[in-house]
């Protein structure tokens, strides 16, 4: 009796190398695009002009505080009560001392909501802080 062997086929397999790069590469997009969305700002907020102004390098993980003429903060887009942003802030200065912070205040934002902005960043011991402004 004569026994036919047939070729067996192997069951189809994913190739997963190509799949670990394109999931590497995916990986190194989206950090490259999160670190560019943390240059955050405002539109809606018109900042007061200086004759001195510059614009600074940017500081890798820094913190920008947007106060808007209605007496609004936010922070990555969420609004924020001040004991929620100094609660928040303590916690940032307790792990990173020298935490730095930007103020975006609006032109027209009353001096007193500034002050309690500024207060709350001292209670937070947070002393890093620097106001925003616009060129000419």
């Amino acid at each position: 009796m004569k026994f036919v062997r047939r070729n067996r086929s192997k069951a189809p397999q994913l190739a997963m190398t190509s799949m670990l790069d394109v999931i590497f590469l995916l990986l190194c997009f989206f950090v490259t695009v999160s670190v560019f969305s943390q240059w955050e700002s405002e539109i809606s907020i018109k900042l007061p002009r200086a004759e001195n102004s510059t614009e600074p390098d940017r500081l890798p993980g820094e913190i920008i505080v947007n106060l808007a003429e209605d007496g609004k903060v936010t922070v990555n887009g969420r609004v924020l009560a001040l004991y929620d942003l100094g609660v928040r802030l303590k916690r940032i200065s307790q792990f990173y001392p020298g935490q730095p912070v930007i103020i975006r205040a609006d032109k027209n934002v009353k001096y007193e909501k500034l002050m309690e902005l500024i207060d709350t960043c001292r209670a937070a011991n947070v002393w890093n802080f620097s106001l925003a402004t616009e060129g000419k």
